[in-house]
């Protein structure tokens, strides 16, 4: 996926989940935020980040703030909308007959029902965008809708479905990704009951630059 005319700012606060206050070129502008995650480790005064300028002249806010650069790691996507999208891109590659955004089954609706022959397929897409001495984690702040749709899957899959759940790395250089049960443990028993379900949990990891993202085949 790529965005269109991208521009650099420094970080400056953030009075909301929905907004932030960047500088941008010498002037101060209240920006969207596009992800709506804590990022502390992220947003801190000073930062670089990544702003896409919307193309609405009728928007309240200019600009969506869509990636920082954290000191020590690089370039951080945390556009909350990206995973889907890259994902959607990348299962068209993959020789599925049918791929399908946002199919409701049970009382979830999944990113993804896909099919291939007889087989039927959901899929739950996760961004990660934690990271600890170059491990993801998700999620980073609680999540009960999660965890919901970990458990659903589960029951998809005893009765035939094909489930995956994957985490897209919104970052470089990670080896893994690991549920983070200091912040939600409840997701992380969630995840393991799934896996034992016969879940597929999977890490697609991304090559990152200020206006694109993509998975990495």
């Amino acid at each position: 996926m790529r965005y269109n005319n991208t521009v650099r700012g420094v970080f400056i606060d953030r009075p909301n989940r929905f907004i932030a206050k960047v500088n941008i070129g010498g002037r101060e502008e209240t920006v969207h935020v596009k992800n709506t995650g804590r990022c502390k480790e992220l947003l801190i005064p000073g930062a670089t980040v990544i702003l896409e300028k919307g193309s609405n002249p009728a928007r309240k806010t200019k600009y969506d703030l869509i990636a920082v650069y954290k000191q020590g790691l690089g370039l951080v996507n945390i556009d909350s909308q990206a995973p889907n999208k890259v994902v959607y891109e990348w299962l068209k590659t993959q020789n599925y007959d049918l791929v399908k955004p946002e199919y409701s089954y049970g009382n979830s609706r999944f990113d993804f029902y896909m099919e291939k022959g007889r087989d039927r397929y959901l899929m739950e897409v996760k961004g990660c965008t934690l990271e600890i001495n170059g491990i993801g984690y998700f999620p980073d702040a609680p999540t009960e809708r999660g965890v919901r749709h970990l458990r659903e899957l589960a029951e998809a899959s005893n009765i035939g479905y094909k489930c995956v759940v994957a985490f897209v790395v919104q970052m470089p250089d990670i080896s893994e990704v690991r549920a983070n049960i200091d912040t939600h443990p409840e997701f992380g028993i969630a995840l393991e009951e799934a896996r034992a379900a016969g879940v597929e949990v999977i890490m697609l990891q991304c090559n990152i630059t200020e206006d694109t993202l993509k998975i990495i085949e």
